[in-house]
């Protein structure tokens, strides 16, 4: 459904390039839920952008290609591209209030999509937005329809947003944070509602967030993202149980570290790259407990380590499991 290869983006800034993505590869099939994971500034929202076509100055596309059912998107022209997203690719924004137009009725702001999309009448619109409405589980949407985004809870906009993402039926929904700022019961609702959506639809879901355990608890492969590349990759269970980069390692850790009740949680020490200067080797060198001179000078290539899984690391086989590599 989609495919990224060796997609590079850079931001132009008065300092010199800053590489944010730097050829990343992935793909999301049909009916498969896929999260991307990693601390903020790792490239995952901009991965999300820049397949949306949102990418805005002085970010651009260096390299690589974006393709949609065997499609380049990047080569499309402009009609093309507005005909591709909200109708095979949609996207759940973590800021629902800001995604949502404050001056409008969330109805119309549903509605709209079937308009311009479906050529539907107002009338016919305003039926489907009450529709969509009471998908998500909206109480009373019938008398809701009519209220506008500022008189709903942010867990209830969050859910508009999704109803507005989903309308047209889409192949692959992207959802970039959609949790963020959420409290932990409405943040389940929200994910549990995510998932079955995108299991009776038999869609595509890419999942983006900094959070391992929504990984553990919604998708079925996990990407994991460090200073713009995919450092990490697998089906989720055993990226989680058996990870082999240190990076995801400390992740993990971080959350869910057999330490004692009341002792600190390991962290991963020090701060991710600057993008302007890139480390010369392997970008995580700087912060990694088991990193050696081959680390710091030769960048590690992807390499596959089993059946559907990959690592960029030199040091994949030393990371175990049963030992803390990170103090809390």
């Amino acid at each position: 459904m989609l495919q990224l290869h060796d997609l590079q983006v850079e931001f132009r800034t008065n300092h010199g390039e800053a590489k944010a993505i730097n050829g990343v590869n992935l793909s999301v099939h049909q009916g498969e839920a896929l999260g991307i994971v990693g601390e903020s500034g790792s490239g995952k929202s901009v991965t999300a952008r820049t397949v949306m076509g949102l990418l805005d100055a002085p970010g651009y596309v260096a390299g690589g290609r974006i393709e949609a059912d065997g499609e380049d998107v990047l080569g499309m022209a402009p009609k093309q591209r507005r005909a591709l997203y909200g109708q095979q690719i949609s996207m759940v924004f973590q800021d629902a209030l800001s995604a949502l137009n404050p001056v409008h009725t969330v109805g119309h702001q549903i509605g709209e999509l079937f308009r311009v999309h479906r050529g539907a009448s107002r009338k016919a619109a305003k039926v489907k937005a009450i529709e969509m409405m009471d998908r998500v589980r909206i109480p009373d949407a019938a008398r809701r329809v009519n209220d506008y985004p500022h008189q709903f809870s942010g867990g209830m906009r969050q859910r508009i947003v999704i109803a507005m993402a989903l309308a047209l039926d889409p192949q692959l929904l992207i959802a970039d944070e959609p949790t963020t700022a959420l409290d932990v019961t409405v943040q389940a609702q929200i994910l549990e509602l995510l998932r079955e959506e995108q299991r009776s639809r038999d869609m595509g879901l890419m999942l983006i967030t900094h959070d391992i355990s929504v990984v553990r608890e919604v998708t079925d492969s996990v990407a994991v993202m460090y200073a713009g590349n995919i450092v990490e990759s697998g089906p989720t269970a055993e990226v989680l149980s058996n990870p082999q980069h240190p990076y995801t390692r400390g992740l993990i850790d971080s959350v869910d570290a057999r330490v004692e009740r009341g002792s600190r949680l390991p962290a991963i020490p020090g701060m991710p790259p600057d993008l302007l200067s890139l480390p010369e080797g392997c970008p995580f060198a700087p912060r990694c407990p088991l990193a050696d001179d081959h680390c710091r000078t030769t960048k590690p290539l992807d390499r596959s380590i089993a059946e559907n899984r990959t690592v960029e690391c030199h040091k994949a086989e030393e990371v175990n499991r049963d030992e803390l590599l990170y103090a809390g």
